[in-house]
């Protein structure tokens, strides 16, 4: 049986994942914050080929790891002086803007869900049900209204067309 994964390492730039993909159709290498350098490598390309093709792409990984470190640095500075956030109170806020927006221009939902995401916003359902990053109250409160306003278009609109896009300019 071959292995999904093994840990290789490259002289000058150390410990790398090396991983079988079934969507990969070429070798490819990402370097991501926190989470270091990964090769997806296709199955029938064996991890020594893949080894080869990182050694000739050494350059490159070592500038994009040098970018990823300052990446990280930053992040934890910024996490040192950033407060933590009251879920129900950024629930409180949230949800009253979201009513005051909602009814200020005509909108409905459903249920509202205030969540500690890593990667969104905030996003609608088909159910017109609002979810809400809580992180969204750390953030000027155009913004906020430019989110919630997003999310309740969506409550009309369930894509980005240009309808979508028309009626929130």
């Amino acid at each position: 049986m071959k292995r999904k994964s093994k840990i290789i390492e490259i002289d000058s730039v150390g410990q790398m994942l090396f991983e079988h993909s079934n969507r990969a159709r070429h070798i490819s290498i990402s370097v991501k914050p926190f989470k270091g350098v990964r090769v997806a490598v296709p199955y029938g390309v064996s991890f020594d080929r893949a080894k080869q093709f990182a050694q000739s792409k050494r350059n490159w990984i070592k500038k994009h790891l040098h970018k990823m470190r300052q990446v990280e640095k930053e992040h934890e500075a910024f996490s040192k002086h950033s407060t933590e956030i009251n879920r129900a109170e950024a629930r409180k806020k949230l949800v009253n803007r979201l009513n005051e927006l909602s009814e200020q221009h005509g909108f409905s939902y459903n249920k509202v869900f205030v969540r500690n995401q890593k990667t969104r916003w905030g996003s609608c359902s088909s159910k017109n049900n609002i979810n809400l990053n809580m992180k969204l109250v750390r953030l000027p409160n155009e913004m906020i209204d430019y989110v919630l306003l997003h999310e309740l278009v969506h409550t009309r609109i369930k894509n980005h067309t240009n309808a979508f896009w028309g009626g929130i300019k």
